[in-house]
């Protein structure tokens, strides 16, 4: 993926800083941004706008697999779309992540104010211009401020 313009930078660091606080307080998992590869269980190199594993899964890798892309799929993982990306293509990745093992995605589409909830085995849910977006139960007490990232 191209790197992003201003407006979609400014929503991701929001998201970004949102998340890493509720993270460093929760202290069960480890966040990453959207710099990080992840090679899939299917082989696929993915770098999703922001991820997270829980440390029972990231301290059972290697130190040599935690240098390079870790190869685990993140238990929690979350699409930004900017306007360049195609919607279509941004639900198939998420989709994908799914099918290798990842327990709950979120794909934000600012642009119709949407948030699509992906978890397995459950049909995907369309929140039309939610104010909050919970990861209950999977990230204990996380709700995101969605207003923040429609501006």
């Amino acid at each position: 993926m191209p790197p992003t313009g201003g407006e979609t930078g400014g929503r991701n660091f929001n998201l970004s800083v949102a998340f890493g606080i509720w993270a460093r307080f929760d202290g069960t998992g480890k966040g990453f941004d959207s710099s990080t590869v992840f090679s899939l269980p299917n082989g696929a190199n993915r770098s999703p706008d922001l991820a997270w594993v829980t440390f029972l899964r990231w301290n059972a890798l290697t130190h040599e697999e935690r240098l390079g892309f870790p190869p685990v799929c993140p238990d929690f993982i979350v699409g930004l779309r900017s306007h360049t990306d195609s919607l279509v293509t941004l639900q198939s990745k998420m989709q994908e992540y799914i099918d290798n093992g990842c327990a709950l995605g979120w794909l934000i589409e600012p642009f119709e104010k949407k948030v699509y909830v992906y978890r397995p085995q459950a049909q995907v849910e369309c929140l039309d211009n939610p104010a909050t977006v919970s990861g209950e139960p999977l990230l204990k007490g996380f709700v995101l401020d969605v207003g923040d990232l429609w501006n």
